[in-house]
């Protein structure tokens, strides 16, 4: 009878310690936040490397929570250092490889370590993993990764990986407070949590983490047996498009004016684009308009550049010229300047087009030159998407 209570408290004990395990796994698992600091004047002027950087990091790590530059010369960069490195945080350092050594030098000093040489690269002794221009350092409760990257290069090798604890997918044709009415049941009882945001009316994007024992495939999949016809399960919209359309062996082209070859681009800049987009035409002023798309120099003069009758014409002009099966088109004013009492800055009137229908909408935007045209790609890009569901959805 001894023998076994003392067989019981044993386990009593292992059982207790596993508990002890796995609340610290998902502690660490789940609530740790990314810290992202990018230290260097590059970072902070040279906007094609920065977002570079922030793509890479992105694609293989957990939301961005925070966000921080410094300059090279910035003092206050020690006691900043020393204390975020002292929390129970990941903490991501992107620097240039002429500050790569100061800022391993100034970590030795919060942690009380030392610099070494590994392959020609110093960095604090305790590091656990490392590759060419980025090691991973593990401090208390913090994970610390420092990478150096410049201009023109290769970004090195992110070591801090994701804990695949999260996923994003697509809602059209809701709003906001509908969605959360609808898809809240289904998050309590996978016991995820979601954080939907409007992108455009009518465009939701929902992003799921999960809990302790959340269940994100389950939630997805209940989500999409719910409404099969609103909901994209995918982070990628464009990326989606054109698997969707490539796999149908379907082709598109675009007319653009005001966009100025933004929709072109949000298209182009994913892998793939050229088993489905053949061309585009940015057709800005009204004579090429005429001499590119055959639209008619009566309903210009009629209607004006910026009209659904315009718009439908150059859908039909892009479709015409390129054979494509689908076909979008965007006309409007971005500003600053140019607008009119009866078409002000922001008025966008855009088409979409297949072989047999055409559909036009006219838009009151709002914002500065640069928003509006991105939210006149996103219009174009739901419309596509609404336009042919039994593709895309």
């Amino acid at each position: 009878m001894i023998a076994f209570k003392g067989l019981k408290a044993s386990l009593n004990l292992m059982k207790g310690a596993i508990m002890d395990a796995k609340n610290l796994f998902y502690k660490a698992v789940y609530t740790m936040n990314l810290h992202l600091l990018f230290i260097g004047n590059k970072f902070i002027y040279n906007k094609p490397l920065r977002e570079y950087i922030l793509r890479e990091i992105e694609k293989k790590s957990d939301f961005i929570s925070a966000l921080t530059y410094f300059k090279e010369s910035d003092n206050s960069l020690f006691l900043y250092l020393e204390k975020e490195i002292n929390t129970s945080d990941k903490i991501i350092i992107v620097t240039t490889k002429q500050m790569f050594a100061t800022i391993g030098k100034l970590i030795c000093t919060i942690t009380s370590d030392n610099q070494i040489l590994n392959d020609t690269m110093l960095m604090p002794s305790n590091c656990t993993v490392y590759e060419k221009g980025s090691y991973l350092l593990e401090y208390k409760d913090a994970l610390i990764n420092v990478l150096h990257v410049d201009e023109m290069q290769k970004m090195p090798e992110i070591l801090l990986q994701n804990q695949d604890s999260c996923a994003s997918l697509h809602m059209f044709e809701e709003e906001r407070e509908d969605a959360i009415a609808l898809l809240s049941p289904l998050a309590q009882t996978n016991d995820v949590k979601i954080d939907i945001v409007t992108l455009i009316s009518g465009w939701l994007r929902i992003d799921i983490l999960s809990n302790k024992y959340g269940n994100i495939s389950n939630f997805i999949s209940s989500a999409k047996t719910l409404l099969p016809l609103k909901l994209i399960t995918t982070s990628n919209i464009l990326a989606h498009i054109i698997e969707s359309l490539s796999s149908h062996h379907k082709k598109i082209s675009f007319a653009e004016s005001c966009s100025g070859g933004l929709l072109s681009y949000y298209f182009t800049k994913n892998n793939g684009a050229s088993q489905i987009l053949d061309g585009s035409l940015i057709t800005y002023s009204n004579e090429l308009k005429e001499n590119w798309l055959a639209v008619e120099h009566g309903s210009i003069e009629e209607f004006g550049a910026v009209s659904s009758e315009v718009v439908a014409q150059m859908s039909d002009g892009a479709l015409n010229v390129s054979s494509a099966d689908y076909a979008l088109s965007i006309s409007g004013i971005a500003g600053d300047t140019g607008g009119t009492l009866m078409k002000p800055v922001g008025t966008v009137h855009i088409s979409v087009r297949t072989k047999t229908a055409h559909q036009e909408i006219e838009l009151a935007l709002c914002g500065d030159r640069n928003y509006i045209q991105e939210q006149s790609v996103l219009f174009a890009i739901k419309m596509l998407l609404l336009t042919d569901k039994k593709i895309f959805f």
